[in-house]
């Protein structure tokens, strides 16, 4: 086959130019990927270049040589880092390898027609050379698409920090990340915070991605779009609501079975560090001891305040509670759980003692010893705030200092000081 090809060297040359003329005029009338990228006369000399290539690697590969495959490697990572499609690539390569074996068979039938059957076994020869060549190119398409895609999303998670992290008011840093991440110059925007303890949710990459909010369903193609940015204290989420309502996070979360903050809505991606803080604080907001939740700031502000000030939080609980701290475990979580109670069921001890499986009765009871310990009064609204906040601090200090209690005989749950079921809202393993 050497001899063979040696033989007809000059006329397979001539007949190889022609075909790599004949490809790349085919592939840019058929192809816009390769036509807005390369020019004829690049394309032209790529393609003549690379069934030359094919043909140095036959006379190898019929010596017992490697074939080699660096210039096959460096092509596939071209292209990649250049954005054009495999799909593109590999089937001008599959040409190529067809045109190839069409101007060698007729070089040898030129020149010697007998000889066309010594040919024959070449073949699978070269059809495993392009093979080689075909899957060297393609291992690099993809090594390199990963490199570029790892550092799309390095770079996407910078950005995101930028704006999630500066500093209140416009900048030129915030300005020029928006215009990256594509988000207008105004709109309006919030951020989610996930609690780390349930985090896991909705991307597959681990620094920044940007799923469609949430995945089927009618109407998911107008959801809120959603740049994700995961973190080892959890996951934050900067959504461009566009006419969407504050509550449609709401939805959107809803699947993830996760407890989150939500920040308010701000109108420029400057205000984003602004609206995550406060993100971040509403999820504070949210006890573990409730469950998946979705906390917007808005509907908890005076929780928020609590949040805020744990100085002045620990005070309130003191000043406010302590005596109804002071109680044994028991007495004190009973007291607790009731007067939570009552003011989630916005002072109804008719509410308060069907949620609490109790005569109302013993719900007043209850409520009159609070009053007596605390000397505040339910029926003064200054009051009720007061021990509204003190009862928010409380809570929030439980959930940042857990203990652990064994359960009371015949109960399938423990309740906290807000009278909710404790329940993880991981699912069992």
């Amino acid at each position: 086959m050497e001899r063979i090809i040696e033989e007809i060297r000059e006329d397979l040359s001539r007949r190889i130019a022609v075909a790599a003329d004949r490809l790349a005029d085919r592939t840019l009338a058929e192809d816009p990927a390769y036509a807005a990228l390369l020019g004829r006369a690049e394309l032209r000399e790529r393609i003549h270049h690379t069934l030359r290539q094919a043909v140095e690697g036959l006379l190898r590969s019929s010596r017992g040589l490697p074939v080699e495959l660096a210039e096959a490697r460096a092509v596939g990572a071209l292209r990649a880092e250049q954005g054009l499609p495999l799909a593109s690539l590999l089937r001008t390569h599959r040409r190529g390898g067809r045109l190839l074996w069409q101007s060698l068979t007729e070089a040898v039938t030129a020149h010697d027609r007998a000889a066309l059957p010594r040919l024959l076994p070449a073949a699978s020869v070269m059809w495993d050379v392009v093979d080689q060549m075909t899957d060297a190119m393609t291992e690099s398409y993809r090594l390199t698409e990963a490199a570029h895609g790892d550092r799309d999303r390095e770079r996407r998670a910078a950005l995101l920090d930028v704006l999630l992290d500066g500093a209140d008011g416009p900048s030129a840093a915030a300005e020029a990340a928006a215009a990256q991440l594509g988000l207008p110059d105004r709109g309006r925007f919030t951020v989610v915070v996930l609690a780390a303890e349930v985090s896991g949710a909705p991307s597959a990459a681990p620094a920044a991605a940007v799923p469609p909010a949430p995945a089927g369903g009618p109407g998911a193609a107008s959801a809120p779009r959603v740049l994700w940015r995961f973190r080892a204290d959890g996951e934050v989420g900067l959504v461009e609501l566009g006419h969407h309502p504050l509550e449609s996070v709401r939805d959107l979360l809803a699947p993830l079975g996760v407890r989150a903050g939500v920040g308010p809505v701000v109108a420029a991606p400057a205000e984003v560090a602004r609206a995550h803080r406060l993100a971040a604080l509403a999820l504070r907001t949210a006890p573990e001891s409730e469950g998946p939740r979705t906390a917007l700031l808005d509907e908890r502000l005076p929780a928020a305040l609590v949040a805020a000030q744990a100085e002045l939080a620990g005070r309130l609980r003191q000043v406010v509670l302590g005596p109804v701290l002071a109680l044994p475990a028991e007495d004190r979580r009973t007291l607790l759980t009731t007067l939570g109670t009552w003011l989630a069921c916005q002072g109804s001890t008719t509410d308060a003692a069907q949620r609490l499986y109790c005569h109302r009765n013993t719900v007043s009871n209850r409520l009159r010893r609070v009053e007596q310990l605390t000397g505040r009064s339910l029926s003064d609204p200054r009051h009720v705030v007061e021990l509204a906040l003190a009862h928010s601090a409380v809570l929030q200090r439980v959930e940042a200092e857990p203990v652990t209690r064994p359960a009371a005989p015949g109960r399938r749950t423990s309740r906290t000081p807000g009278g909710t079921a404790r329940r993880s809202p991981r699912r069992p393993a």
